[in-house]
């Protein structure tokens, strides 16, 4: 277990895309300065956010276009104008609400700016970035300018030549299109020095930034696109079985995500050199990461790619401890989470705790009835990560209401009668728990009900889009969750 883990520390919830703003999503910009200010005030340590990626058009942070890249619409334009890099003519220009296809067309021009503008230290600086990360920059950069050439239709409809990667198609499609290439390449330069400028501050504020990786990637990836024998594909690129869970607590069809399977042999044959570099560059964003999806590692639910939903699966076997094992050698220090929700085994277990990682507790999941619940608080050892729900759960307080009367009675009869409402009588049971890190959605800490959750699984619309603002977050609701991190030793 990394040192990071084993102090007694809290944490809020809150993915970038949901900070306040003027445009149409959160951005790395003066809001999410400002949301470091309020965890270090009220003695929290740790941001954990969904994953940096950029996503489909359903805007789900866990299907990205690349298992590396940062997604553009975090981009903060205030950034570019101070750095002198914004267009003369797009200073005072109308910002249409932020839309994305606008903010692109922006950076396109700030990059022709940066080539004006710029000094001969950012442009080195530039030209090192685009070397450091060739190793997936080059196929990033060269995938997006395809898909957009191809009316952003998945890999697998390209040409031939090009679905394929014939180097004769790749060369002349580099040539043609480098122009677009270097500007991609650009939007990645700014997303990842405005991310470490973004690092840097919290780390001089005490908090620690904490990440997500899912386990699977998209099909529709330059991830797969460049490294088709990573992956369970035919011989024509094709998906033969997809990804997902059996059902569970969150869907009795399951879920069908329909990402593709690793093929392990190959990963083996190579020294897992793949998943070695996705961890090396979220390493370098996150102080702590978590991997989503942690049981597919040790066996992952693999579903015929004709079926509708996830009922007609099967468990395949994982080398988990392998692959563990090479990233705890590369990473020795690596403050690494296990996501170990869901139908959860023996032997998922034992693979978290040989290497010493904390699981999560789910407190929405704890009061069946059952003392031997593994989410009640009497329950939980040190080593995990304790929550009131995750960004996949409803609000504690939506989750509440949509409970029974007995329901409801059972829960207070286990929190002992609390004269707390909800959710801060969870919030309460959470942060009084014996979880070395607790973890509390900023949805509960503003009091919200069901119409504000982040996401509910096994559906595809009205999902990723909920933003706070600083109105809902009175004097009375920070003082009061200061007051329960001071009164349970997690304060900073």
């Amino acid at each position: 277990m990394s040192a990071l883990l084993q102090q007694r520390r809290a944490g809020v919830l809150l993915h970038i895309s949901s900070l306040p703003g003027p445009n149409e999503n959160g951005e790395l910009g003066q809001e999410a300065f400002n949301f470091i200010n309020f965890l270090h005030d009220v003695g929290a340590s740790v941001w954990q956010t969904l994953p940096l990626g950029m996503p489909h058009g359903d805007g789900s942070p866990y299907q990205c276009l690349s298992a590396h890249a940062g997604n553009p619409a975090l981009i903060n334009l205030d950034w570019l104008d101070r750095k002198g890099w914004m267009p003369p003519a797009e200073k005072s220009a109308d910002c249409h609400s932020g839309q994305l296809y606008w903010k692109s067309c922006v950076i396109g021009k700030a990059f022709q700016q940066f080539g004006k503008a710029a000094g001969k230290t950012d442009k080195l600086d530039f030209e090192q970035f685009c070397r450091d990360k060739a190793y997936w920059l080059d196929d990033f950069a060269l995938f997006i300018a395809l898909r957009n050439v191809f009316g952003h239709k998945c890999w697998f409809e390209w040409p031939d030549a090009l679905k394929n990667r014939h180097p004769q198609a790749l060369k002349e499609s580099r040539k043609l299109l480098s122009a677009v290439i270097e500007g991609i390449k650009f939007e990645q330069y700014l997303f990842f020095k405005q991310w470490h400028e973004l690092k840097d501050y919290a780390r001089d504020k005490g908090i620690l930034l904490f990440g997500d990786i899912p386990i699977f990637v998209s099909y529709d990836s330059a991830d797969v696109w460049a490294n088709r024998e990573v992956f369970k594909l035919n011989k024509s690129g094709e998906m033969e079985t997809v990804a997902g869970v059996p059902p569970d607590y969150f869907s009795e069809l399951g879920q069908r995500w329909g990402n593709p399977h690793y093929n392990w042999d190959y990963l083996r044959q190579t020294g897992y050199r793949w998943w070695l570099q996705r961890i090396e560059s979220q390493n370098e964003l996150f102080d702590i990461l978590r991997i989503d999806h942690f049981r597919g590692l040790e066996a992952a639910w693999e579903i015929p790619a004709g079926e509708e939903t996830a009922i007609n699966g099967h468990w395949v076997k994982a080398p988990g401890d392998e692959l563990l094992t090479a990233i705890a050698r590369e990473f020795p220090a690596l403050a690494l989470v296990a996501e170990d929700l869901g139908i959860i085994t023996e032997e998922v277990e034992a693979l978290r705790d040989q290497f010493g990682l904390p699981g999560m507790k789910i407190l929405q999941f704890a009061f069946d009835g059952n003392p031997h619940n593994p989410y009640l608080p009497m329950n939980f050892s040190h080593n995990c990560v304790a929550y009131t729900g995750t960004h996949d759960n409803d609000t504690t307080l939506g989750w509440f209401e949509n409970l029974n009367d007995g329901d409801k009675q059972r829960i207070y009869d286990y929190l002992g009668w609390s004269s707390l409402p909800m959710p801060w009588a969870l919030m309460h049971a959470v942060l009084a728990s014996v979880a070395n890190l607790a973890v509390i959605p900023l949805q509960d800490i503003l009091l919200l009900g069901s119409s504000d959750r982040m996401n509910t699984p096994g559906t595809t619309e009205g999902n990723w889009h909920w933003r706070f603002n600083w109105q809902q977050l009175t004097e009375e609701k920070a003082g009061r969750f200061a007051h329960f991190l001071s009164m349970f030793g997690r304060r900073a």
